[in-house]
């Protein structure tokens, strides 16, 4: 390879990279424009309430379960729980009430504040 193509080459990986950083903050900026939360703070809250117990959940140490079903992509669903359009505000509704929405699901009632049922909703909203 001559230098031109060498310089090329990194030219073309350095672009691809900052192409990538600008959409990875596009989608959190997404997120906290829909939700109202903080994607971060939902990360550690899906982390420290467990939810990788049951769940496979990208960027979330150990989450990597499957009693639940995987929770990638989410941004990207039609429905929450197969049965309610997916919103921000169904999904938080899902994730705090769990069996008012569906009685009987395996999803327990996990105590969330409201601002943490938001910031997990954000974080859940940056996977696409």
């Amino acid at each position: 390879m001559n230098r031109r193509m060498v310089i090329l080459a990194c030219l073309v990986a350095w672009l691809a990279l900052a192409c990538l950083a600008i959409a990875c903050r596009d989608r959190e900026s997404k997120a906290i424009v829909s939700t109202g939360g903080v994607p971060a703070a939902g990360k550690k809250a899906l982390f420290e309430r467990g939810c990788g117990a049951c769940h496979t959940i990208p960027g979330v140490p150990g989450a990597n379960a499957l009693v639940g079903p995987p929770l990638d992509h989410m941004a990207s669903r039609v429905y929450v729980a197969g049965m309610l359009t997916n919103t921000p505000e169904h999904l938080r509704t899902f994730i705090t009430h769990p069996q008012r929405v569906k009685p009987g699901s395996a999803m327990p009632e996990v105590p969330l504040s409201e601002t943490e049922a938001r910031d997990v909703v954000a974080y859940l909203y940056t996977l696409e």
